[in-house]
């Protein structure tokens, strides 16, 4: 017996097996009507193009409104931030909280802020 034959009545199966897989996945999309295949082909589609233009929109109109360009109130850095968070100054590692458009110190209950005011020494001995 010839071992090319064998090999090759094999590989000739193997073509039939995927030529009648492809004839019975037509036959099947044929009796069940291509028309929901072609609808949600359409629908991926305008998923994919509209999706990120409205994202993209969205963002470029949230991102004014909540983007917060100041200074560090303890060492005037000017860095930006989020409306509503809180962060640390870059500069100065101050816990720094972002409202109404403003940089305000972080300070924990029963703390006082005072600022220094330096007096020359003449006004002293006035």
């Amino acid at each position: 017996m010839n071992q090319n034959e064998t090999k090759l009545f094999q590989a000739n199966q193997s073509g039939i097996g995927c030529f009648l897989t492809v004839l019975l996945i037509g036959l099947f999309f044929g009796s069940v009507g291509l028309g929901w295949l072609v609808n949600g082909f359409l629908i991926l589609i305008a998923v994919i193009i509209l999706v990120p233009s409205i994202a993209f929109l969205g963002l470029r109109w949230w991102l004014p409104r909540n983007l917060v360009e100041d200074q560090c109130p303890v060492c005037n850095y000017q860095f930006t931030g989020f409306n509503g968070t809180q962060c640390e100054c870059p500069n100065c590692g101050e816990p720094i909280k972002v409202e109404s458009g403003k940089f305000n110190r972080l300070t924990p209950p029963g703390i006082i802020d005072v600022q220094a005011v330096e007096v020359s020494p003449r006004q002293l001995e006035d």
